[in-house]
């Protein structure tokens, strides 16, 4: 598709969007086409990472003033979550991507941000990711005057075929976090292939090893450095509101199919007394039912990236009360879209039929993707914070996931 870079390169920020999310509609029906066999295959999808690289697409949250499509917050989600309607792996590093990308604006200096962006879009990178908190293994030294981090980190998403990675370690002289830009292919990086769950089967969450990988200090995100302001502390926000766009995709994708299916493959049900599928009463129900689930969940993500794009625009001057208003509204989407999307992959078999559950036919897809990705981090620690804020007006407090 190499008319796609050049289409989008030629629009002004305002136009880019809707070009954008064209490509994405265009990108979306191709790789459609290969999701259930891939899904079976696992591994790097390298062929769609390049049509990603092709189609310009990488540069679409980039500001305008570095050679970006300059595109708000909402569009770069709502193409995280078409992409997601056909395959949730790919949504999934593309999404990931834009939040590395947003970590060099959130931890960094504005001229580390500028520079990396304006690179991004020069070079066509794709940003991954070895930040992962909760796995401290990875330790930053001081070696004389050189920089070096040795250990591993796991749930490495989008690693696999990066060009450029996002990395953290516990900094051995403070014992504090430490966040860091670095060049996938340095000496001392090793991506294993070792991702082997069930679902988000191309998403190369595996682990990243760092055998005293040597690190500049002008690569060093420290300004000012992880949730070191409200501003910085948007991170989360927008790692949870990624993956709650994609939940909706899948969700969507998943709908989709079972309306196909049962409109064109449907037979009767013998109890229907004659009733064609599309008119049996448990049937239309069973829809009803799903449709509501996903418009109240899409709603509840819209009004969160709107939320997050206000909160986002004030940026060093966002108040932690606004932080907070963020939060909650990222935390409400990220409940409702779990929700919805676990009761709709799973329902879609009552709809569709016993045939549905043919291994080629490869739907149980949908929930395979779904119920991996929606235990990135435990949705009820959510429903808590909702409940504090509903009981006590409490916001919640920053960290790495809320």
């Amino acid at each position: 598709m190499p008319g796609e870079v050049a289409q989008l390169s030629k629009t002004t920020a305002h136009q880019a969007p809707v070009d954008a999310l064209e490509v994405a509609d265009e990108l979306s029906r191709d790789f459609a086409a290969t999701a259930v066999e891939r899904d079976k295959r696992g591994g790097t999808p390298k062929e769609e990472r390049d049509r990603l690289r092709r189609s310009g697409l990488l540069s679409l949250s980039v500001p305008a003033s570095q050679g970006g499509l300059g595109a708000p917050w909402p569009v770069v989600l709502e193409v995280v979550r078409r992409i997601a309607r056909a395959d949730s792996a790919i949504a999934h590093v593309f999404g990931f991507h834009h939040l590395m990308l947003a970590t060099l604006r959130l931890f960094g200096s504005a001229d580390q941000a500028s520079r990396l962006q304006a690179e991004t879009v020069e070079k066509r990178w794709f940003w991954g990711n070895a930040l992962n908190p909760l796995d401290t293994r990875a330790r930053l030294e001081r070696r004389g005057e050189s920089l070096v981090v040795r250990g591993a980190k796991s749930f490495c998403s989008g690693a696999g075929d990066s060009d450029m990675l996002i990395v953290s370690a516990i900094d051995e002289a403070t014992s504090k976090l430490v966040v860091a830009a670095v060049p996938t292919g340095r000496p001392g990086i090793r991506v294993l292939g070792d991702w082997d769950n069930m679902g988000q089967r191309q998403t190369d969450s595996g682990t990243v090893e760092l055998d005293d990988v040597e690190v500049r200090e002008d690569e060093l995100l420290t300004t000012p450095g992880p949730l070191g302001s409200p501003f910085a502390s948007l991170r989360p926000c927008l790692a949870q509101l990624t993956l709650a766009n994609v939940y909706l995709g899948i969700a969507e994708g998943a709908l989709e199919q079972a309306r196909h299916t049962t409109r064109t493959r449907r037979r009767p049900w013998g109890g229907a007394k004659g009733a064609p599928a599309i008119e049996d009463p448990y049937i239309l129900l069973r829809y009803g039912d799903m449709w509501l689930d996903l418009e109240s969940a899409r709603l509840l993500a819209d009004r969160a990236g709107a939320a997050f794009q206000a909160a986002w625009s004030e940026g060093d001057r966002l108040s932690l009360e606004q932080r907070g208003a963020c939060a909650i509204a990222v935390a409400s989407a990220k409940v409702a879209t779990t929700r919805a999307g676990l009761a709709i992959t799973n329902g879609m078999f009552e709809v569709m039929g016993a045939s549905a559950t043919s291994a080629g036919a490869g739907m149980d897809r949908f929930w395979r993707n779904l119920r991996t990705h929606t235990l990135h981090d435990p949705v009820d620690y959510k429903s808590r914070e909702l409940g504090a804020y509903a009981l006590n007006g409490a916001i919640p407090e920053p960290s790495f996931y809320s």
